[in-house]
């Protein structure tokens, strides 16, 4: 047994059965253990990012890790945005990296690089593989330190992975999250009975439907205001669950939002801070004097967490949320509002929708607290290019599923190769493309910064010189697209896609 081939039996053994692949010359070995051993479906990505930012997705929508299978150190380094986005998404991923035979390495070969350090900037659990015998144990410390939502980073020189004296690791069980401490859920208690303001503030585990359910019977006990964080993983929104809004981006937003809370109880949540450092600006979000209590830590069981503190309340049980309204259909012309309500209108039973909207994503965000049940999956880490490939690992992962991508025009031109993939493996995603032909969110920063844009900084941020044909970009990758100039055009396209199997693209003329 060569040592790639001990390291697909061991994942397989592990429960991994789903790798996203970009594979070269020291991979090859890899590839043919996957040939032969059945039972691992291989994703071709044509560029790194797109492999690892599905595999963030695939892990969101799982809750088990799939692997990467990637090209040397400027491989792995191709794919570190998606990388750093799967981290603050507290997503597990094992990333397996070929690498330049020990042999060889002394030799200073063109694509020899320092992997391992390069690995460590986003990967906790980096190991380097120097011995096939060893391979079968290495594998299955990888896994399952991802199944632990961290990013596992194997690498496996190329004489150790063709070595004849592979091994098999078992798998490894897996902990269950720790419970909070019963101190915190009484810490908890006493500031929601403390007669001032108090905010519960959730994130990660904790935006699941059983716990937000937990969560309401809280704020219908207490009084005490539910919010999310900024920026979530998964969150799981729609008729039926409480209408929860976000940590607003824009830092005055966030401020005025804020303002009035004494105590902010952490739910599988940090405490709130702005994007960016402003000029005369906190960076905290929260005031001076708001104390943070901690029910959960982004590693504990959150959910159990909310469901004891609610019982420790007496909290009654809270009949599922319906206020009755529906978002409708908006008609004339295509601003980011009426985009947003069209969408939110027309989103089909237990969609997933894959947020890279950039300043057109919130006005999707805010009218679908009464569209049909869905999950909502954001950009984590702020690395732009993660819509396009995570809706492919939210496909994968659940394939009865459709996923809807909102997706800003600039931002999707850095993995725009995922539309490929798409095509390829047949998959049901809409993309909706917000094509304002330009970098929007930029332009807002300006103000942020108190900066001064002139004519050369503005051109600089815009897209229309040329003008990107998204329609043709997707025709050109095997996916059927068309372009909306009204909100009708749109409701008829959106309705079309849902309809139908297979990806469809939609342009947006904003």
């Amino acid at each position: 047994m060569t040592g790639a081939e001990g390291l697909v039996h061991t994942l397989l053994r592990s429960g991994v059965d789903v790798c996203f692949a970009n594979p070269g010359t020291t991979e090859m070995h890899i590839v043919a253990a996957l040939e032969t051993i059945p039972g691992i479906r291989c994703v071709l990505g044509l560029q790194e990012n797109v492999v690892t930012g599905a595999a963030d997705g695939y892990w969101r929508m799982a809750s088990k890790p799939a692997a990467t299978l990637l090209h040397c150190g400027p491989g792995l380094a191709n794919g570190l945005a998606n990388l750093h986005n799967a981290r603050r998404a507290r997503s597990g991923i094992v990333n397996i990296v070929g690498d330049q035979a020990i042999s060889h390495r002394p030799f200073d070969a063109p694509l020899t690089a320092t992997t391992e350090a390069w690995a460590l900037g986003i990967s906790p659990w980096t190991r380097t593989v120097m011995d096939a015998t060893a391979v079968g144990r290495d594998a299955a410390d990888a896994v399952q330190a991802a199944r632990q939502g961290q990013i596992a980073t194997l690498i496996l020189p190329a004489d150790t992975a063709w070595d004849a004296h592979g091994s098999v690791g078992e798998a490894i069980p897996f902990p269950p999250a720790p419970e909070p401490a019963l101190l915190a859920i009484e810490e908890a208690k006493r500031a929601l009975g403390s007669a001032q303001p108090t905010l519960l503030l959730l994130g990660g585990r904790s935006l699941g439907a059983t716990a937000l359910a937990d969560a309401h019977r809280i704020a219908a006990a207490t009084g005490a205001p539910i919010m999310a964080e900024m920026f979530n993983a998964r969150f799981e929104r729609g008729r039926g669950r409480p209408p929860v809004d976000r940590v607003p981006y824009l830092v005055d937003q966030a401020l005025a939002k804020l303002a009035a809370f004494k105590h902010v109880i952490l739910v599988c949540a940090t405490p709130p801070v702005s994007f960016f450092a402003y000029p005369g600006k906190p960076g905290c979000l929260c005031p001076p004097d708001c104390e943070m209590h901690v029910l959960a830590t982004p590693e504990e069981d959150g959910p159990h967490a909310l469901a004891q503190l609610a019982d420790a309340l007496q909290a009654p049980r809270v009949p599922p949320t319906d206020r009755g309204t529906h978002p409708e259909i908006a008609h004339g012309a295509l601003t980011a509002a009426a985009a947003g309500q069209t969408i939110a209108a027309l989103l089909p039973e237990n969609a997933i929708v894959v947020n890279e909207g950039g300043t057109c994503g919130p006005a999707v965000f805010s009218p679908s607290h009464d569209s049909a049940p869905h999950d909502w999956l954001d950009l984590t880490g702020g690395a732009i290019g993660d819509g396009l490939p995570m809706a492919i690992g939210a496909a994968i992962a659940a394939p009865s599923r459709r996923v809807v991508g909102l997706q800003a025009d600039g931002s999707g031109m850095y993995t725009v190769q995922a539309l490929w993939t798409q095509a390829r493996e047949r998959l049901d995603v809409t993309t909706v493309v917000f094509s304002n032909r330009t970098y929007g969110i930029l332009l807002h920063e300006f103000a942020g910064v108190a900066a001064k844009p002139g004519p050369t900084a503005v051109h600089l941020m815009t897209l229309s010189d040329p003008a990107i044909d998204w329609t043709r970009l997707a025709d050109g990758q095997g996916i059927e697209a068309a372009r909306a100039r009204n909100c009708e055009q749109l409701a008829d396209l959106l309705r079309t896609s849902f309809g139908r199997s297979g990806p469809f693209l939609i342009e947006l003329c904003m």
